[in-house]
């Protein structure tokens, strides 16, 4: 009886904390809550370009930092072992530079997806819970961020013989099961990663604004996100 009764009054609680986050929420414009979710949007944006975007941006971020793909990873001992660890390190350097050119131009694309947010969207966002701003940037720019990396990635790449005899090692490697079709290619293994770390870098910024609105630094992103 006792548990019974704990649960009907923790499911009140939680009923009574949606009702107030509603009632909260419902206080707010449409125009300020489009406001605040775009000036996220906005914050996120600037903070991943500018952490990534910049010499040792991937390289010096263990976080996203890109190491050799799948099947070179697990033999990258080896390598170094066969006199080839300068090759693995070239490699390795190069990937991530290539990302940090890549990212520095994403600021545009994330800007445009701003731009064309609805009311819908940002609706979605501040009821979206954890990772809703993330996911946005995912929807409506991955197409676009690949389509703008991929040239850059591979204007690094070409520069360095290694990634032409990585494509037809992995080409291979691929076709024999040991590693993903996907990263058989390095430029848009690259291309991939250097997006990955991107978003990453946008959900950190994310959580860190719902977690504290309030050290936000914007009286409006206080309103609106400290209402959730």
């Amino acid at each position: 009886m006792r548990h019974l009764l704990n649960s009907i009054f923790a499911l009140f609680l939680l009923l009574t904390a949606a009702l107030a986050q509603a009632g909260a929420l419902d206080a707010i414009s449409t125009g300020d809550a489009s406001a605040g979710v775009k000036e996220a949007l906005a914050k996120g944006a600037d903070y991943a370009v500018a952490s990534l975007g910049k010499d040792g941006g991937f390289m010096g971020n263990s976080k996203v930092k890109i190491p050799l793909p799948g099947y070179l990873q697990k033999a990258e001992k080896g390598l170094r072992m066969f006199g080839m660890g300068k090759q693995a390190d070239q490699l390795i350097e190069t990937m991530n530079h290539a990302a940090e050119d890549a990212v520095a131009e994403a600021k545009p694309i994330l800007v445009e997806s701003i731009k064309k947010m609805s009311v819908q969207d940002a609706k979605g966002i501040l009821t979206g819970g954890e990772g809703s701003v993330t996911q946005y940037f995912k929807r409506t720019s991955s197409t676009q961020l690949g389509e703008k990396f991929m040239p850059i990635v591979k204007a690094s790449t070409s520069k360095l013989k290694l990634a032409d005899k990585y494509n037809q090692f992995a080409g291979k490697a691929a076709s024999s099961g040991l590693i993903d079709q996907k990263d058989a290619d390095l430029d848009g293994y690259v291309t991939q990663k250097a997006m990955d770390g991107l978003f990453l870098m946008i959900a950190e910024e994310e959580q860190k604004l719902r977690s504290n609105p309030v050290g936000a630094g914007s009286d409006l992103l206080k309103k609106v996100f400290g209402a959730l």
